[in-house]
Formats: C-alpha cells, sequence, structure tokens
C-alpha cells in the first residue's frame, strides 16, 4: 500500500541549496519512496533560536510504501549521512529533514508525532508546503487548533 507524506526540509550551514538538492536526490533514491513534489526553496529567519544563518526551505511530497516510523529512520539516516550532528535544540545544521505530515494521520508516540506538533507555528514550513500541498497545509493547521 502506497502512502503520501509531507517533508520539510532545511540547512543554513554550508551550501544550503546543494544540500537541499542532495537531500532529496538521496530521499528520492530509496527503493520505496518516490518524490512527487517540491516546492521552491524559502529563504527564512532562524526560528527558536535567533543567533544563526538565515535559513533555506523547502516541502516536498513522497509516496511510500513505508510506515511512518520505518520513514522517520530513513529520514534520521540520511541526516545522519549527509553530516547531520544533533548538539543544540534549533541551533545551525547542515540538513534538516522533518516530516510534516504522513496521509492524515494523528499519531504521538515517544518518536514520532503527526501531523508535526510544531508546524502551524512555522511560516518557514507552511509556505513551501502550501506551494505544493495547501490542502495538507490547511491540515496541518486545523489539527493543531483541535483540543488534544
Amino acid at each position: 500500500m502506497t502512502s503520501k507524506a509531507w517533508l520539510s526540509l532545511g540547512a543554513n550551514l554550508g551550501d544550503p541549496p546543494t544540500q537541499l538538492a542532495e537531500a532529496v536526490r538521496r530521499i528520492g533514491d530509496h527503493p520505496a519512496i518516490t518524490v512527487i513534489a517540491q516546492s521552491g526553496i524559502f529563504a527564512t529567519k532562524p526560528w527558536g533560536k535567533t543567533d544563526q544563518p538565515d535559513f533555506a526551505n523547502i516541502a516536498i511530497g513522497i509516496e511510500t510504501t513505508l510506515k511512518p516510523i520505518e520513514l522517520l529512520d530513513v529520514l534520521l539516516a540520511i541526516e545522519l549521512a549527509m553530516g547531520r550532528v544533533r548538539t543544540e535544540v534549533w541551533g545551525p545544521r547542515l540538513i534538516d529533514i522533518d516530516m510534516i505530515a504522513y496521509d492524515r494521520f494523528e499519531i504521538k508516540t515517544a518518536r514520532l508525532t503527526l501531523p508535526h506538533p510544531y508546524a502551524h507555528e512555522r511560516d518557514f514550513v507552511l509556505d513551501p508546503l502550501r506551494q505544493i500541498a495547501k490542502d495538507v497545509a490547511d491540515w496541518v493547521v486545523m489539527c493543531a487548533a483541535k483540543p488534544r
């Protein structure tokens, strides 16, 4: 069974546009993933920790046969292979890949919450996502407005 997932990618160290393109290539090279949509690059101010370079952000849509946690593991492995080191929350990074939505699943586990719990607060996520999947961006915002 194929599912659709929506990812947010960002980078603010090195050559962000090149790193975003490389991450998209690596995601699409996985045998269980097909990239079906990609936004343009959005230049954005940092969120959370503001004393760092601006970010380049994109959103992509994928089709996959992976389950959400399996997809998360693939994305984390790609980040690691590209040199991502998690040293500080919201700090600078070579690459960041977040799963924003997976079909219309609403789940909350120790490892993964969908839709992404902060996406509705972040224009750097919503603006690129709206460019390729306005209905998904609207659903993410609607989910955040529901009592949890």
